[in-house]
């Protein structure tokens, strides 16, 4: 949690990890991938609380349709809930589809939604069965929660399913307890939770996972990024597969090393697997001087020549860092965009994977809209 929120082996193996994880398979669709530049997909009504909206997020059906959603600050009662928008043109234009509501604690969905489109059955849940993971707070942000629900119908309906942990006070200070930011992702047939955790003493915040056989009962808590030093504090985990094997986390790094005024700056780890990060190093993300800082979201392509690319996206900048190196230290490059900067930006590489989507739900304590771009990867 970004500290000043306040209010709160080859082209095969790249393929195949591509199509499991990050993008589905290259196929023809009705409509093609294409730019789309700084699209409004949302604009709140005057009536919503600042920053009105807040931390995007999409995923991508088999047949190509997209949803998104974001954290949404409507005046409560009634609870708050994550919106489900649509686009069937490839994120061009969007439609509101649906809701996620608060279906267990009489609190509202408030912060921090992350969608995912299973690529396996997980218990009851078959293949193709979206998820969406949230943070349940009450109005006066005593408790958080993070809760999963499900969607069979491609995002029409949703039920609850499990509640993946609980935590205290959605309050960042370090001393507080609560749980933040969950990322989900199918690893070695288990589905994984990781999120951010104030509730070990040992640490102001923590990262860490959990998995799960059936989406409903939870195994215990991994440690993924956790430093000696009580006051630094790892946050807002994404992760990424690399076509050598190898995964990529991002996350900001508060109270760590502070090169050039970077409040949050960015670090990765990479990792023969993606439930052993503790166990690696820690990596700057320095782009020949330049240290993008907080909320990042790192994806990877296999655009961009034999390594393909990696993409990471922070708060601090409108553009994108890119690495076609599978992560060298010495290899990161800036890239622009069409998008504006936002609190934890979102990017999605799409079904023609020289294209990513970029979406954005506005910076912390702004007046804020939803918009997204999609545009083509550098072939650095």
């Amino acid at each position: 949690m970004f500290g000043g929120r306040g209010f709160s082996t080859g082209l095969v193996l790249a393929t195949t990890i591509l199509c499991a994880y990050s993008a589905p398979a290259l196929e023809i669709r009705a409509v093609a991938d294409h730019a789309v530049t700084f699209q409004t997909i949302y604009v709140p009504p005057a009536t919503y609380n600042t920053p009105k909206t807040l931390y995007a997020r999409t995923v991508q059906l088999a047949d190509g349709t997209l949803l998104a959603t974001w954290e949404n600050y409507s005046p409560e009662p009634p609870m708050v809930y994550f919106p489900i928008y649509r686009s069937t043109d490839k994120g061009e234009t969007w439609t509101s589809f649906s809701t996620v509501q608060d279906q267990v604690n009489g609190w509202g969905l408030r912060y921090q939604p992350s969608l995912y489109l299973l690529p396996q059955t997980i218990g009851n849940l078959t293949k193709g069965t979206i998820l969406c993971a949230g943070n349940s707070i009450p109005t006066d942000l005593s408790q958080t929660k993070i809760d999963l629900y499900a969607s069979q119908d491609s995002g029409a309906t949703w039920s609850f399913v499990s509640s993946i942990a609980s935590g205290g006070a959605a309050d960042p200070s370090n001393g507080q307890t609560p749980v933040w930011e969950p990322f989900l992702m199918v690893y070695d047939n288990q589905l994984v939770a990781y999120y951010s955790d104030q509730r070990d003493p040992a640490h102001g915040q923590k990262l860490v996972h959990q998995v799960s056989s059936d989406g409903i009962t939870w195994g215990a808590i991994v440690d993924d990024v956790a430093y000696p030093t009580y006051s630094q504090r790892p946050g807002m985990t994404t992760i990424a597969p690399l076509p050598n094997g190898q995964w990529i986390v991002t996350y900001e790094y508060g109270g760590g090393p502070n090169p050039r005024n970077a409040g949050y700056p960015i670090y990765y780890r990479i990792s023969p697997s993606p439930l052993t990060f503790n166990n690696a190093t820690g990596v700057l993300l320095n782009a020949n001087g330049t240290i993008p800082s907080s909320s990042p979201y790192v994806v990877w392509s296999p655009s961009g020549g034999v390594n393909g690319t990696i993409a990471v996206s922070a708060n601090s900048h409108s553009q994108i860092f890119v690495n076609t190196k599978l992560g060298d230290a010495s290899s990161w490059v800036i890239y622009s965009t069409p998008q504006a900067a936002a609190y934890s930006r979102h990017l999605r590489v799409m079904d023609d994977p020289d294209y990513l989507l970029i979406m954005g739900g506005g910076p912390l304590g702004g007046d804020n809209s939803v918009t997204d771009s999609v545009m083509k990867l550098p072939n650095l």
